[in-house]
């Protein structure tokens, strides 16, 4: 009789890939390097464009690993990790808006507080469609990755909500090498790994996720000239500081600010609030029921 294998659990998969994907992610980069002749150094800032070819090359590393680890491991499609189509507008409008809210409103915020100072523009369109590529890549790679994949398979072994906090714990530990890193950066990047997961966790769609990633980077870094995550890129306005502060975030950018932290606690209870009253309105209502008592028919007396 022919042994059933039993399936490897959620959390057993997360450990197995975590190897492999960083494997990948460093073959990615020392390719990356050859193709365009440059070594891979903390010390050198790279260009827009040198930043862009290394992230595709890294983007293409984690979609290979991904991917069979989800046709061999996990035995299941590539689509079931959260792209399915149903819903894709409304939610990628949704998450692109918020992200742009979020960043406009602090970006505001911060010029009437005076913690930051609006010092010129600097248009460049070639450096602009860059910009667009590389944080959609950046987006796309990092939810696969750490939502799609990891947080995905950590709710088939516990609860949704231990789930996403370990997954959101990865996600800042990976970032804590940046440059600049602060507390108050940790405490961002672990928030934003909550907001970006709750959608998850109610929809098991990476769309919203995705979009909001994308828009909190570009409009932070491209648009509005912070540093992403210690990160500093081409930017579309050009601005200082007249001190680094714990509200302006200072090197690290503006989820290095008390205004990020703020603003994504303000919008995980909001997401939250409105899932859990999305789930309430779905989930079927069971009504008891009620047996049938047989009539007997009334008999008629004929007198």
């Amino acid at each position: 009789m022919e042994k059933i294998q039993k399936p490897i659990r959620g959390w057993v998969r997360v450990l197995l890939i975590i190897i492999p994907f960083a494997l990948f992610v460093v073959g990615s980069q020392i390719l990356a390097s050859l193709v365009l002749g440059v070594k891979m150094s903390r010390q050198q800032t790279p260009s827009t464009f040198q930043s862009t070819v290394f992230e595709l090359f890294m983007l293409a590393g984690t979609i290979a690993v991904v991917s069979i680890f989800r046709r061999w491991i996990d035995k299941e499609s590539f689509r079931s990790l959260g792209f399915g189509m149903k819903n894709f507008r409304k939610e990628a409008e949704t998450g692109f808006w918020l992200g742009v809210l979020m960043i406009s409103a602090g970006f505001l915020l911060l010029l009437v507080l005076r913690e930051i100072k609006w010092d010129g523009i600097n248009p460049d369109v070639n450096s602009i469609f860059l910009s667009l590529v590389l944080f959609f890549a950046v987006a796309f790679l990092e939810e696969l990755f750490f939502r799609g994949y990891i947080l995905g398979n950590l709710m088939l072994s516990m609860n949704r909500w231990i789930a996403l906090l370990v997954s959101s714990l990865v996600f800042t530990v990976v970032h804590m090498p940046n440059a600049h890193f602060t507390p108050i950066g940790f405490a961002a990047i672990f928030l934003a790994g909550l907001l970006l997961g709750t959608p998850f966790i109610y929809t098991r769609s990476l769309w919203l996720p995705i979009s909001l990633h994308f828009s909190w980077n570009f409009f932070q870094g491209t648009i509005f000239g912070f540093s992403v995550s210690g990160n500093k890129e081409y930017a579309l306005v050009t601005q200082s500081r007249p001190a680094d502060t714990m509200l302006n975030g200072g090197e690290f950018g503006f989820e290095g600010s008390l205004l990020a932290v703020i603003f994504l606690i303000l919008a995980i209870a909001v997401l939250t609030i409105y899932y859990r009253k999305k789930e309430k309105l779905i989930t079927p209502v069971v009504q008891p029921v009620i047996p049938e008592i047989p009539v007997e028919p009334e008999t008629s007396i004929q007198s």
